[in-house]
């Protein structure tokens, strides 16, 4: 690749789905997967050496993700050893395989929060969603197991029709089993969520919800992100100044400093075949890592570089005012109209002077 340097983009996190093998069946998950195995997975070795690759550029947190981790034999390996690197090391359980022992390898080996995913106040509507019995209660132990363990864990929740009037419940539910945070995703149509038609909520919807999401940010000790929903930091920015409220990190902690959509500006996913993407849904070839550093890749690759340049998003993500902040979802713009630049098409927001 020719090297490019100006302006270099710092990478900040990594999402690395370490294996794509898992043991249910969510009705929204991206990859689609299955209990597995799945072919060309990278090797423990292979896996230390990325690490190297990655500690030998940058320190990014890093979510061990899937799939479903724990399905990895070496996933404690692999941890210990970023750990080591120097790097944060985090995981994305969905709770059901934790136990007292592999939650206290994961102190350990030093990682340093989980994200288990809650997409239902009950068992019903949980397992529902997440298409295997039990998976509410597999989920709840393992978030005990963890809490007894010491290890600080936060809460992710995709909303769709079926669970949004759910979403306050599911925040309750948060603050009483004592996580440190509470992420909200938006649905990206991608693998499975495709055929989740029946359950899509109309943009109108989602811009409330996001309305009510912020409100609730001065109600509940956690901290609440929406991830996957770029135009929240739009929303964000419209409340404050309306509320005469100056965004700072003490009133806004990290969403004062970052920004919407973060694929390939600070983000990258990292898959079980080493192809490296803008983000999960985003699935777009940056780079092979079999084939160049990742060093490289995240300077270089032509996507990335691309996505850095807001003055080149198309549609009205072109030409908001918010674009800086906000950015659009780039993967449901590619999903959606067949172009990772054009515009986000959940938004409702009319740039100014735009009719």
């Amino acid at each position: 690749m020719e090297r490019y340097d100006e302006n270099r983009a710092e990478l900040r996190m990594i999402a690395w789905e370490v294996t794509r093998s898992c043991n249910l069946s969510c009705i929204h998950c991206r990859a689609s997967a299955e209990k597995g195995p799945y072919a060309g997975e990278f090797s423990t070795e292979r896996c230390f050496r990325l690490i190297d690759d990655i500690a030998g550029f940058s320190k990014p947190v890093i979510i061990l993700t899937g799939g479903e981790p724990l399905m990895r034999k070496d996933i404690f390996e692999i941890a210990e050893y970023g750990t080591r690197k120097g790097l944060r090391m985090v995981m994305a359980p969905n709770g059901t395989l934790i136990d007292e022992e592999n939650a206290k390898m994961m102190v350990m080996s030093g990682i340093k929060r989980i994200s288990i995913s809650i997409d239902g106040s009950t068992r019903e509507s949980h397992d529902r969603f997440r298409q295997v019995e039990g998976a509410f209660e597999g989920a709840l132990r393992g978030i005990e197991y963890a809490g007894k363990a010491g290890l600080e864990f936060q809460i992710n929740t995709t909303i769709t029709g079926a669970n949004m009037e759910e979403l306050p419940d599911i925040l309750a539910l948060a603050v009483k089993l004592g996580a440190v945070a509470h992420h909200i995703f938006l649905v990206v149509p991608t693998g499975r969520a495709k055929d989740m038609k029946d359950n899509e909520i109309p943009p109108e919807m989602y811009e409330k919800t996001l309305h009510w999401f912020y409100e609730q940010s001065d109600r509940v000790p956690i901290h609440l992100k929406a991830t996957c929903a770029p135009h929240y930091y739009r929303i964000l920015r419209q409340r404050a100044k309306a509320e005469g409220k100056k965004i700072t990190f003490k009133t806004h902690g990290m969403d004062a400093v970052t920004r919407g959509c973060l694929g390939g500006i600070s983000f990258c996913f990292i898959s079980h075949t080493g192809q490296v993407q803008p983000c999960g849904y985003l699935e777009l070839n940056c780079g092979d890592l079999k084939k160049n550093t990742l060093d490289d890749i995240w300077t270089n690759s032509a996507i990335f570089r691309s996505l850095r340049d807001f003055d080149g998003y198309r549609g009205k993500c072109g030409r908001c005012e918010y674009r800086q902040v906000c950015g659009g979802c780039r993967a449901r713009a590619y999903e959606l109209t067949g172009d990772y630049l054009g515009e986000e098409p959940y938004c409702t927001y009319q740039p100014e002077g735009q009719g």
